[in-house]
C-alpha cells in the first residue's frame, strides 16, 4: 500500500501567504484575527512539514528564501482555486457574471437591463466589458457575448441576434452635405469604420458592387460605439451592424441612407461556461436572453 501523503495545513499556508505579501507577522496577524505568535507557530508548522526554512526573518523585514518562493506560488494557487471552488458551488449571493463588448453592451445590453430587472428582482447582473476585438470567453464569468463568424452547433451556444450590415449617417447634414441618397454618391463622403481592419465596408461594397476612388477618406475607431457616435455627429457614413445601430435609429439621431441590409454568417452569441451550471440564476438569465433574441 502506498504510503498516505501528508497534506501541510491549509490555515498555515494562508498564515504563509499573508506573511509574504505584507512582509510583517504583525500585519498578517491582524488580518487573520490571530495573535502574532500564533500566525508565527504556523509559519514554523509549515517550515517544519517541509524541513527546510520559508522565510528569514531579521528585525526589520521578512523575506522569502528560494523554496519559500516555491510554496507561496502554489499556496496561492490553492487559495484561489478553492475560493472559485465555493462560489462554484455555493454562489446563493454572487451576481451572475457576464462578460462582453463595451460597444454591444452600451447599445444592445444596456437598454434591455430595465427589462430584466423588473422580471427578475431578486436576480443580479455583474457586467464586465472589454474593447478588444475579441471578448476572451477564457477566466473568470459566468457567461460570455461573442460575436462569431459561423456560430457552432452546441448547445452551450445561443444566438441572439444575426449580423446585418447597413450603412447609417446623420439624417440631416453630413460631412456638410445632405445624406447621399444612392451607393454611386459615396465617394463625397467619409467612411466611418468601426474596426481597424475596416472589413465591414469591404463586405459590404463587394456584395452590392460599389466602387470608390482612392482618394475617399475614411475614418477608423476601434470601437463600434465611436464609429457610430461620429456617425450621429454628421463626420460621415458609417457601416455597422443594424441591431447594434437600432436604438439611434428610433430615436432619429441616425438613418439608413440607402442600400438593403447585408445578411453576413457572423452572429452575436451567448455562451454559457460549464462552471456556470451550479449558478441559480443561470436558468433565469438564459430564459430572458431567449427572449430578446426574438425581439
Amino acid at each position: 500500500m502506498d504510503k498516505i501523503f501528508r497534506v501541510p495545513s491549509l490555515q498555515a499556508l494562508q498564515a504563509f501567504a499573508e506573511v509574504a505579501e505584507s512582509c510583517n507577522f504583525t500585519t498578517a496577524a491582524a488580518k487573520l484575527c490571530l495573535t502574532q505568535s500564533a500566525v508565527s507557530r504556523k509559519i514554523q508548522q509549515l517550515e517544519s512539514h517541509y524541513g527546510v526554512p520559508l522565510l528569514i526573518r531579521s528585525s526589520r523585514s521578512v523575506t522569502l528564501t528560494s523554496e519559500g518562493k516555491e510554496v507561496l506560488e502554489t499556496a496561492l494557487r490553492m487559495l484561489d482555486e478553492l475560493q472559485a471552488l465555493e462560489k462554484r458551488l455555493a454562489p446563493r449571493d454572487t451576481p451572475f457574471r457576464i462578460r462582453i463588448h463595451v460597444s454591444l453592451a452600451v447599445r444592445w445590453l444596456l437598454p434591455r437591463l430595465t427589462d430584466f430587472y423588473a422580471r427578475n428582482p431578486d436576480l443580479s447582473l455583474s457586467i464586465e466589458t472589454v474593447a478588444t476585438e475579441r471578448v476572451d470567453p477564457s477566466g473568470d464569468c459566468d457567461a460570455c457575448i461573442l460575436y462569431l463568424l459561423q456560430p457552432p452547433a452546441d448547445q452551450a451556444y445561443h444566438v441572439l441576434f444575426e449580423e446585418f450590415l447597413v450603412p447609417v449617417c446623420a439624417p440631416v447634414s453630413v460631412n456638410g452635405k445632405p445624406p447621399p441618397a444612392s451607393v454611386n454618391e459615396l465617394n463625397k463622403y467619409p467612411l466611418i469604420h468601426g474596426s481597424t481592419g475596416q472589413q465591414e465596408w469591404a463586405a459590404w461594397l463587394k456584395a452590392y458592387d460599389g466602387g470608390l476612388s482612392k482618394d475617399c477618406k475614411h475614418i477608423t475607431f476601434n470601437l463600434d460605439e465611436l464609429a457610430l457616435d461620429a456617425a450621429a455627429r454628421g463626420l460621415g457614413i458609417a457601416m455597422t451592424d443594424r441591431t447594434l445601430a437600432q436604438e439611434l435609429i428610433n430615436r432619429g439621431d441616425l438613418i439608413i441612407p440607402f442600400g438593403p441590409a447585408l445578411k453576413t454568417s457572423g452572429a452575436y452569441t451567448l455562451w454559457l461556461q460549464p462552471t456556470s451550471a451550479l449558478h441559480p440564476a443561470r436558468q433565469a438569465v438564459l430564459e430572458w436572453f431567449a427572449q430578446q433574441s426574438v425581439s
